[in-house]
């Protein structure tokens, strides 16, 4: 960058990883062309709306970037009791939609509470165990509290039902407990304690839909028709892409209507379609880059445990999000309801995926600062 440009553009802003957002952008504006197509070649209703959440979250992940890292510290409970409060209001006065009540209607957009605790749990998860002295990681001071922040709002999640939500907030929350130090017996003891309980939930705590994915996932061929009828759908359409794909706006999954939910959960099997397979590994390089080459290059980066913790948790959590949509719509995994960031159509999904990119955004600058002091 020249001496020019250093006048012109504020420091703030040259020191964002633009090469990362690049990416993110380029990977939203590929999803906005399959949205395009799954339309029916028409902006509305999602691929202008898409491209805009993107526009105006960016600025919010910009926002979040600016914050100190002190105050990411003080507001962790306080967050996370906010989210807390939303989740018992989702129950109380809820939008239900799909069978699911998850959504707040605040005007200008349906708010899912749940997606904002995903982050929120890792940052609170952070803060506690950066407060906690290492010699009482092995002791039940490291298990009971943050098991209990973990079981309040993962219980109110399971209730709306949201089974892929509850798993995904579960998820970035082990992660940060795991890098905390913690015994691996713990997780060992808790893995066949999974194990044992497995069954039980599956005849007694499990809605009969979600039985009835789990065997469907187990068997697709067994009720095609019915409970079978997304994944088959859906492995149709990504087999039928071929390494080419049939070429944009031809995907007759979708255009004709076979394939369910094409703009949000089985937005990449509309992709790939149109895109085969050239499209699916143009998406997995972009993740690449995003989330293991910059993600956990920031936290090893990170310049104190807080930090570290709060970057592993964050990449873990969207992360998730990319395996389990992938693994979801390859019949790989029973299918839970979760969006494909930066692909799917969807607000909430959006601002919790770009607020994890300000929050890892705020950690490399605290790298930054920290190396500059030395």
């Amino acid at each position: 960058m020249n001496l020019t440009s250093r006048s012109i553009i504020p420091e703030p802003l040259r020191q964002l990883p633009w090469k990362i957002l690049s990416a993110l952008g380029l990977l939203t504006l590929f999803g906005s062309a399959v949205l395009y197509s799954a339309a029916g070649g028409k902006m509305m209703p999602w691929a202008l709306v898409h491209m805009v959440h993107f526009a105006l979250f960016l600025a919010l992940a910009i926002a979040v970037s600016r914050v100190p890292r002190e105050r990411f510290r003080q507001m962790a409970y306080p967050f996370y009791g906010v989210l807390v409060v939303l989740l018992v209001l989702v129950e109380a006065v809820g939008k239900i939609g799909g069978g699911s009540q998850r959504w707040l209607n605040i005007g200008f957009m349906n708010l899912q509470p749940s997606e904002l605790m995903k982050p929120v749990i890792v940052l609170a998860m952070a803060h506690f165990f950066a407060n906690l002295p290492p010699s009482m990681t092995r002791t039940w001071r490291a298990l009971i509290p943050p098991g209990m922040l973990l079981a309040v709002p993962a219980a109110l999640v399971i209730l709306q039902p949201d089974l892929g939500t509850a798993l995904a907030i579960c998820f970035g929350a082990v992660v940060v407990i795991f890098m905390a130090g913690v015994p691996m017996w713990w997780f060992m003891a808790g893995g066949a304690a999974g194990a044992v309980a497995a069954p039980l939930a599956f005849f007694f705590a499990l809605h009969d839909y979600q039985r009835k994915r789990v065997l469907v996932f187990l068997d697709p061929e067994s009720d095609m028709l019915g409970s079978g009828y997304h994944i088959t759908q859906s492995k149709i359409a990504i087999g039928s892409g071929g390494f080419f794909g049939k070429g944009f706006m031809n995907g007759s999954q979708s255009h004709l209507e076979y394939l369910p939910e094409k703009h949000t959960d089985f937005v990449f099997a509309t992709m790939s379609e149109e895109w085969g397979m050239i499209g699916g590994l143009f998406v997995l390089f972009i993740f690449f880059i995003v989330l293991f080459r910059w993600g956990m290059g920031v936290s090893r980066r990170a310049p104190d445990r807080f930090s570290q913790l709060l970057a592993a948790g964050i990449t873990a959590t969207m992360f998730f999000y990319v395996a389990i949509n992938m693994m979801m719509v390859m019949g790989l995994a029973p299918v839970v309801g979760i969006p494909l960031p930066f692909m799917s159509h969807g607000g909430s999904s959006m601002m919790t995926n770009m607020i994890c990119v300000g929050t890892l955004m705020a950690i490399e600058r605290w790298s930054r600062n920290s190396t500059s002091l030395n």
